[in-house]
């Protein structure tokens, strides 16, 4: 029997499971994109999106899968929508 311990502390080390990660990263761009034009802080968006800050951080990067649900708040704390959020180029 295999014992597995997924430690989620940061300075511990992350398990990240991204199936496809030029998608994550092209989304993460789109967001980043997106804030900038809205002359939003990470902070700002993660305050108006009610997510944590270094949740913003991991999506912006690439390095996570938001769910539909987070990009929807995501998208409209920004202003926007989900379509317009995830429609990117691979």
């Amino acid at each position: 029997m295999r014992l597995f311990i997924i430690c989620l502390y940061p300075t511990f080390g992350q398990v990240i499971n991204v199936k496809n990660k030029k998608l994550a990263v092209a989304i993460g761009n789109r967001i980043r994109e997106l804030r900038k034009k809205a002359e939003m802080s990470q902070e700002e968006l993660a305050n108006e999106a009610d997510i944590p800050l270094s949740q913003i951080g991991r999506i912006e990067r690439g390095e996570n899968n938001p769910t539909v649900s987070t990009l929807y708040v995501i998208a409209d704390a920004l202003g926007s929508d989900l379509k317009t959020l995830v429609d990117v180029t691979l």
